[in-house]
């Protein structure tokens, strides 16, 4: 899909650094398109306080709170115990979020009629993986928008510039 014909992307929206600036960003290279920000309350607790202005100031049209919660108890952490998962000694914790917060995000999507998905994941770690294989599963048709895989940002002092 070419970017001038995406008009509204579902973005994975912690609050955080790189969320904030993603959603001008995705305004600025993708034809203004409209973006909703949803964030997955899995047990964070205060860190929700405050997201949705937050969102909205940055320019997203609309906040989702997911409550994931008891989903991601039930089928994804005593799984996990019951399976004995670990990894290098330790238990798995945040891995097993991503794939719960991706298939909420699947959903919004396709109930506002968006063109696309973005997540926020840097490719550090594994998140992009976890976010993106469930994306495909849930929502296959969808584009999937990785904008470290596309901008120039290269640290953080770079976002705070671009902030």
């Amino acid at each position: 899909m070419d970017k001038k014909d995406i008009k509204k992307v579902v973005l994975a929206y912690s609050g955080g650094l790189d969320t904030s600036i993603i959603i001008p960003w995705l305004k600025e290279n993708y034809n203004n398109c409209e973006v909703v920000a949803v964030s997955g309350d899995v047990g964070q607790g205060t860190e929700l306080d405050g997201l949705e202005e937050k969102a909205l100031k940055t320019g997203a049209s609309k906040l989702y709170v997911l409550d994931l919660k008891d989903e991601y108890v039930e089928d994804y952490i005593f799984p996990c115990l019951k399976a004995g998962a670990e990894y290098e000694n330790y238990l798995l914790g945040t891995s097993h979020a991503r794939p719960c917060i991706a298939k909420a995000l699947a959903e919004v999507a396709k109930k506002e009629g968006a063109d696309a998905i973005c997540h926020g994941c840097t490719g550090k770690g594994n998140d992009q993986v976890r976010f993106e294989l469930t994306l495909k599963a849930f929502a296959p048709e969808m584009e999937i928008i990785a904008p470290w895989r596309e901008w120039d940002i290269v640290s953080r002092e770079q976002e705070i510039e671009y902030a």
